[in-house]
């Protein structure tokens, strides 16, 4: 049991009486609660994204991951921008399940926009299901070369090459993303009766309306 905790427990069972003027020594922990010196925990900010470009197709959100040792970029996206060919390679990718992926190749020297900046990236090329959101990671290498400071706290990352910065609000787009529960309607009933009024003649309408209202008057 922790020393203050003991203490305390002794004056509440009247195990320990205190002098008029006795002085009472806490740790630092019990300090840090008793002087609000503990810092307020926050959320999870979730994770970094930035947007970037590659040749003429912008990405929205590029993952910035720093658990990631290389760059990927899914074999789909690659065989629709055309910016090079693949080099073969004899890497193999742990994930994190630790299931083993073999790359299709590497595109080296690829250039990347960020901001106003060109930075040249090696993407291991890796045919994998394409998630729209977030196409593309970006690993340690990248985040590296462009000197990335990443402040959670405030949500913001800040890029620099030379003597230049570029810097990214996260939280903004974070706050975009909607995790609120949603209700969606599919009006398939609708459309497939205006599909069929188009089909039937107006005689064949005017027919099934009233067999069907005299068989509803009968019932």
């Amino acid at each position: 049991m922790p020393t203050y905790a003991k203490f305390f427990k002794e004056i509440l069972s009247n195990n320990r009486k205190l002098e008029e003027y006795e002085i009472v020594a806490l740790t630092e922990e019990s300090s840090a609660i008793l002087q609000n010196k503990l810092p307020p925990k926050l959320k999870d900010p979730g994770s970094f994204s930035i947007p970037c470009q590659i040749g003429s197709t912008n990405i929205g959100k590029a993952l910035c991951d720093l658990g990631a040792s290389v760059s990927l970029l899914p074999l789909s996206i690659c065989q629709k921008l055309d910016i090079g060919e693949l080099k073969p390679t004899t890497i193999s990718l742990q994930l994190a399940d630790r299931s083993i992926k073999y790359p299709q190749g590497i595109l080296e020297n690829i250039p990347l926009k960020v901001g106003n900046f060109f930075i040249p990236v090696d993407f291991v090329v890796l045919k994998m299901e394409e998630d729209t959101n977030i196409p593309i990671i970006l690993g340690r290498p990248f985040l590296a070369t462009t000197g990335a400071i990443i402040d959670v706290k405030n949500g913001r990352m800040t890029l620099k090459v030379g003597e230049e910065k570029v810097k990214f609000n996260l939280g903004r787009a974070i706050k975009e993303k909607d995790d609120g529960e949603s209700c969606f309607r599919v009006d398939r009933v609708d459309e497939e009766v205006r599909s069929q009024f188009r089909k039937s003649k107006p005689d064949d309408l005017l027919k099934n309306f009233l067999v069907h209202s005299i068989s509803a008057g009968t019932n």
